[in-house]
């Protein structure tokens, strides 16, 4: 089936400028579900040989549906419908376990990992001695394949036996080493991504993101986990369920 086919044609008596119309009969789609997540837009060659107009026009209808986070481009594979993902505040989960929750798969590349002494900031965080010692996990987080968010956590050293304890999950690991954080303080700002940030996340020098600060304690009050997660402002939404109860 032609892409046309799905999403529609252009309208004679439409004056809008056709990027725009190109766009919007994406986004219609979208919304109308005749595009899902994950599906594949056309390339730009192929789009604009299909409704008769320059790959420039193409390239910009694309380019701001990217920028309001209706499609992601993934390097070397196309263009692709995104979807966005909701994280709650109100409970204290994993990237992992928040990706299984909504159908998606949860993958990571690692950055680094090791093992080391406490510096002052996260001496201050997890209320550690000088001296102490801290595995560290730096990793760049994957939904379905697509870059979704950079992490950097610090655990203290007396909650897991080695940084080759963690695979998949930091949690998982937790959990079974008995030291899985109970409650969490977390704190949320917008941020802008530097250049290196935004070459690991796929997106543009700058653009917006979300860093949330997670400060982890066990049972009986131990800090055990100081977490800095910077999220793709465009594919991410932060819930919370407040009450006045």
């Amino acid at each position: 089936m032609a892409f046309s086919d799905q999403v529609g044609r252009f309208r004679d008596d439409n004056p809008s400028p056709l990027y725009l119309q190109l766009q919007q009969l994406i986004r219609d789609g979208i919304s109308k579900q005749l595009l899902a997540q994950g599906d594949a837009i056309p390339p730009e060659r192929d789009l604009a040989t299909e409704y008769n107009v320059s790959r420039i026009t193409v390239r910009k209808a694309i380019e701001g549906l990217v920028e309001e986070g209706l499609l992601t481009r993934r390097r070397g594979a196309g263009t692709f419908v995104a979807g966005r993902v909701e994280k709650s505040f109100s409970k204290l989960s994993s990237f992992s376990e928040d990706m299984a929750a909504r159908g998606r798969t949860a993958s990571s590349s690692w950055i680094s990992r090791a093992a080391g002494i406490v510096n002052p900031e996260e001496a201050m965080a997890l209320g550690l001695s000088p001296g102490a010692p801290v595995l560290r996990f730096n990793r760049l987080r994957f939904a379905d394949e697509v870059p979704m968010a950079l992490e950097y956590s610090t655990i203290a050293g007396y909650c897991l036996p080695a940084v080759e304890a963690v695979g998949d999950s930091l949690y998982v690991a937790l959990d079974a080493a008995g030291n899985r954080p109970v409650r969490a303080l977390q704190r949320l700002r917008a941020v802008p991504f530097g250049a290196e940030q935004a070459r690991m996340l796929g997106v543009d020098a700058g653009a917006p993101g979300l860093l949330i600060e997670r400060h982890g304690f066990l049972r009986d009050g131990r800090a055990a986990e100081f977490t800095r997660s910077y999220y793709r402002g465009d594919a991410y939404d932060f819930v919370a369920e407040l009450s006045d109860l």
